[in-house]
């Protein structure tokens, strides 16, 4: 996998940000282990977004193994909750600032989705 990284952003939240999309999205499970090596980053930046991750409740420590995505119950409904949220939340202030009232941004979203689907 090709990791880009934005310069607007520092790369440890970049990663974090990577990562949860991976919880998520469950291409990361419940017990997988972290592939750590795969960004090609400095090894203090990686840890500081794997301590990070750990300390937000997303992923536990095995001593001399390495990270795995922890098994917190609810925690990765709630993740991807807060991660729909940011997205909706970005929608509505997006389509608000150029001028459409909710109703038309559900009406164009409707549009677009109907477009990408046929």
């Amino acid at each position: 996998m090709s990791w880009n990284f934005s310069n607007d952003v520092p790369i440890y939240l970049q990663i974090m940000e990577h990562f949860k999309v991976q919880i998520a999205s469950g291409k990361l499970e419940v017990g997988d282990k972290i592939p750590a090596l795969e960004a090609g980053v400095n090894p203090n930046t990686m840890q500081k977004a794997l301590s990070e991750l750990e300390r937000e409740g997303y992923l536990e420590s095995q001593r001399t193994s390495g990270r795995f995505v922890a098994d917190r119950g609810k925690q990765i409904d709630r993740l991807k909750q807060d991660m729909a949220l940011e997205l909706c939340e970005s929608f509505h202030n997006g389509m608000k600032k150029i001028g459409f009232t909710p109703e038309e941004a559900i009406a164009e979203y409707k549009e677009y989705i109907s477009r990408i689907e046929e």
